[in-house]
Formats: C-alpha cells, structure tokens, sequence
C-alpha cells in the first residue's frame, strides 16, 4: 500500500478540516496514490472519493437524563450540595415567605368578617412577632381561643 500521507495532507487543506478527519475510498487507492497536484486531489473530493467525516462531539444523553432526574426533585442529597444551608435558602426568604402567607390569611379571615378589627390587629403584631410557625399553627391557635366566628 502507498503512503498516502501527502494526499491526505493536501485533502485536508482543501476540505479545511484536520488530517485525522479525511476519508480515503479504500476501493479507490490507487486512483489517490496518483493523485500528485492539489487540482487532482480536488477532482477526488468532488468524486466522491475523498471525504471529510463528521465532527465529534460530546453527547448530551446523561445530560439530560440527569436534568430530568434534578426536575423531579432527586440528586439534591448532601453529596449533591454546595454552599451552607442559609445559601441554598437564605433565613430571610424563609421568614418572607412565611410572614406573607400567615398575613394573607389573616386579611382573608378579616375580609370574610371570621374575625373583628381588633383580633386582626393584635394577631397582626403577634405573627410580626414570630409567634407562629405556619398558617396551621395560626389556625389552631384561633380555634382553641375561640376568636372564630362561624
């Protein structure tokens, strides 16, 4: 077999591709063993007998298949998390969050007329507070106490 290593160099620079990526027909060696001229070696990539491969790539397969484990809610264990736990939730968005849910019930509670303005008030303060965990506790707390109206 001929060393074809100048063919393959002078393909290259024609298809503007790297020396590992040029295919060479192997019924049709001889015909590129003769190929001398860079118009020669042309006329064979127009052929068909000289080819450029695909480009490799890095596959996204477990990419993906890991995104949609993650939007399931799993890999979140403690081998899986970077930062302290007040930076994957920071302790004042905790509070906003529960701060606005109790008040939303309360306002509800107040526009229904369950409760009276000055219950609403002095509850207002008390969730201000921090006297209550969750809209649950308030709730039972506003049962045992009574201060619902049916």
């Amino acid at each position: 077999m001929a060393n074809l290593s100048n063919q393959r160099r002078m393909a290259a620079g024609i298809m503007k591709v790297g020396e590992t990526r040029v295919w060479m027909d192997s019924e049709r060696l001889e015909d590129i063993a003769a190929a001398i001229t860079k118009e020669d070696v042309r006329t064979l990539v127009g052929e068909g007998a000289i080819k450029s491969k695909a480009q490799k790539g890095i596959s996204r397969g477990r990419a993906r298949a890991k995104k949609v484990k993650c939007v399931y809610g799993h890999r979140k264990g403690h081998g899986s998390r970077r930062g302290a736990k007040g930076a994957r939730a920071p302790r004042k968005e905790q509070w906003m969050k529960k701060i606005r849910a109790l008040r939303r019930r309360l306002r509800t509670l107040r526009e229904e007329e369950t409760i009276d303005t000055s219950t609403y008030r002095k509850f207002y303060n008390k969730i201000k507070g921090g006297e209550f965990r969750n809209v649950a506790h308030l709730n039972s707390h506003l049962e045992s106490k009574n201060l619902i109206k049916q």
